[in-house]
C-alpha cells in the first residue's frame, strides 16, 4: 500500500467526538500499513508529555479554563511536532495521529474561544495529508463510552459533544473526509483504508511530478 520511504512522509489525522472509534481505527490503519512494509509512527494528542498530561488529568479532576487548556495544548503540540511528528515525516514515515489540532479547535471552540483564533494559533502545526473525521451522534458516542465501562468525563457531556461535532463538521480543511462512524468497525476501517490508499497515491504522484 505504501512505498517506503514516502518523500516528505504522510500525515494522517483521525478526528471526531469522544466515542467515535478513533483509537480503534488508528490501530487498524497502523497494523494494515505495517503489513505492507511501511514505516509507521502512531501517536495521540494530548500526548503523555508534561503538558499533555495536565490536560488529560483535568478530564477527571475538573476542566481548566479554556485559555489554560489552549496554552497547555499548544505547548504540548509544539513539543510533539518538534520531537515526533516532524522527524518522522522527514524520514518518510506515515504518521498516524489519534486527535490533532482540529480537536483543539473543536473542544476549545465549544468552550467559547473564537475558532479563527484557534486556527491561527495552530498555524505552526503541519497540515494532514488526510484528515479522517469520524462522525457520530453524541448520544451514540456516550453509549459506547459507557459500554466499555468508562464514566464520561468533564469533556464528555451531550451538549459539549454536540457543539464539538458542529465545529468539526464546519472546518474547511484540505484532504478532509467524513466517515460514518455509526457503521460497524470493519466497515469504518474499509472506508478509511480506501481513503488512506488514495492519500498515499496522491502524495506519491505529487512528489514524483516534482522530481521530473
Amino acid at each position: 500500500m505504501a512505498p517506503h520511504p514516502i518523500p516528505g512522509g504522510l500525515l494522517i489525522a483521525i478526528e471526531g467526538i469522544d466515542g467515535a472509534g478513533k483509537t480503534t481505527l488508528a490501530h487498524t490503519i497502523r497494523d494494515e500499513l505495517l503489513r505492507t512494509g511501511a514505516s509507521v509512527s502512531l501517536s495521540k494528542e494530548p500526548t503523555t508529555g508534561t503538558y499533555g498530561m495536565q490536560v488529560r488529568n483535568s478530564a477527571a479532576s475538573g476542566r481548566l479554563t479554556p485559555d489554560e487548556e489552549l496554552r497547555l495544548l499548544l505547548l504540548d503540540r509544539r513539543e510533539h511536532v518538534e520531537t515526533l511528528i516532524g522527524p518522522a515525516l522527514s524520514r518518510g514515515e506515515v504518521v498516524i495521529l489519534d486527535r490533532y489540532f482540529p480537536s483543539n479547535v473543536a473542544y476549545q471552540g465549544a468552550a467559547g474561544i473564537d475558532v479563527d483564533h484557534l486556527m491561527t494559533a495552530n498555524a505552526f502545526a503541519p497540515r494532514p495529508d488526510l484528515l479522517l473525521l469520524l462522525d457520530i451522534e453524541p448520544s451514540a458516542g456516550l453509549a459506547r463510552i459507557r459500554a466499555r465501562g468508562d464514566k464520561p468525563n468533564h469533556f464528555e457531556t451531550a451538549d459539549n459533544l454536540a457543539q464539538c461535532r458542529e465545529i468539526f463538521r464546519a472546518l474547511d480543511l484540505p484532504h478532509s473526509v467524513e466517515v460514518d462512524a455509526s457503521a460497524p468497525a470493519d466497515r469504518v476501517a474499509e472506508v478509511a483504508l480506501g481513503h488512506v490508499r488514495e492519500a498515499i497515491a496522491r502524495k506519491t504522484a505529487t512528489t514524483q511530478s516534482a522530481t521530473l
